[in-house]
């Protein structure tokens, strides 16, 4: 709910895609609950997406990954590995200073 209501975020005119491998019916729910458009979901149930952005590292797939107009990862963080606190969030002013940073 923090990206649709953080003026910073929204003024940056990004868009905010989640991927995960559960179905779509598993997905579809909780959604509707945060309040976010299916259209922003993808469904990557045989991998193939997070294979190709190099987010499989990790046993937790709470990656976090910036992706410009060209299609390069440009910032990547697994906020669910333990090294990285185990938070499966990632604070709004780290979220909109890696933006800013990849947007120069």
């Amino acid at each position: 709910m923090d990206l649709q209501n953080n003026q910073a975020f929204l003024a940056l005119e990004v868009s905010a895609l989640s991927i995960a491998f559960d179905p779509v019916e598993e997905q579809a729910p909780v959604a509707a609950e945060l309040g976010l458009d299916e259209s922003a979901l993808l469904i990557d149930a045989d991998g193939e997406v997070s294979q190709a952005y190099g987010v499989l590292q990790w046993a937790v797939a709470t990656t976090f990954v910036l992706v410009n107009e060209g299609g390069k990862v440009v910032w990547l963080q697994d906020y669910g590995a333990e090294e990285n606190g185990g938070r499966m969030y990632v604070p709004m002013e780290e979220l909109v200073a890696a933006i800013q940073a990849a947007q120069r």
